[in-house]
């Protein structure tokens, strides 16, 4: 059997990893076929935009593999219940079974597969509504005590300065250097 493997984490720069996932997943391919393609993504799942996942969807409907295997139902997909069972059926749709390594009661060859997925789906997307919610309320207690959000205000004098070294010769990266700013920053102050 041809196995695809489908790892996700939600960001690329907070030190989250695939490993982890990938260790397993391999294992299990291992045991039931040979790996076909490992599908990486460093995407939220709750966007429906991520590359990887767009790639293994288009590769399953031209039948390259037969089963495609994903750590957890929220790596697969946090879309919500309706949207990841679209997913899901499209999958099966063309032939290509689906297993979560987890979550064992959920694979495409289980009786009530549509019914746990649909819970476990919703579950997922409310977990990500959650974290919305924290992040929101977070930011309205800073703006609550007075703290300024978003990119930080650059002084007339700072500005000044920027256009004072620019026009004595030194580079837009250099001044970023000194004044602790982006070279765009720059950039910007400078026209």
């Amino acid at each position: 059997m041809r196995v695809a493997l489908y790892a996700r984490v939600s960001t690329k720069d907070k030190g989250q990893d695939t490993e982890n996932q990938l260790h397993q997943l391999r294992d299990f391919a291992d045991q039931h076929g040979t790996i076909h393609q490992v599908y990486i993504e460093r995407e939220s799942g709750g966007k429906a935009d991520r590359t990887e996942f767009k790639r293994m969807m288009l590769d399953a409907y031209q039948k390259k593999f037969d089963l495609v295997v994903f750590w957890r139902l929220d790596r697969f997909s946090r879309e919500g219940a309706l949207q990841t069972l679209k997913y899901l059926k499209e999958l099966k749709d063309h032939g290509v079974d689906y297993k979560s390594f987890t979550e064992p009661y959920l694979n495409s060859l289980g009786p009530f597969g549509d019914v746990i997925v649909s819970m476990l789906a919703t579950i997922a997307a409310q977990d990500l509504i959650k974290i919305r919610e924290n992040t929101k309320a977070a930011l309205d207690r800073k703006r609550a005590e007075g703290v300024k959000l978003g990119p930080p205000v650059k002084s007339a004098d700072v500005i000044e300065q920027v256009k004072r070294l620019k026009a004595g010769g030194a580079s837009n990266g250099a001044i970023a250097r000194a004044m602790k700013i982006s070279p765009s920053t720059v950039a910007k102050y400078i026209q």
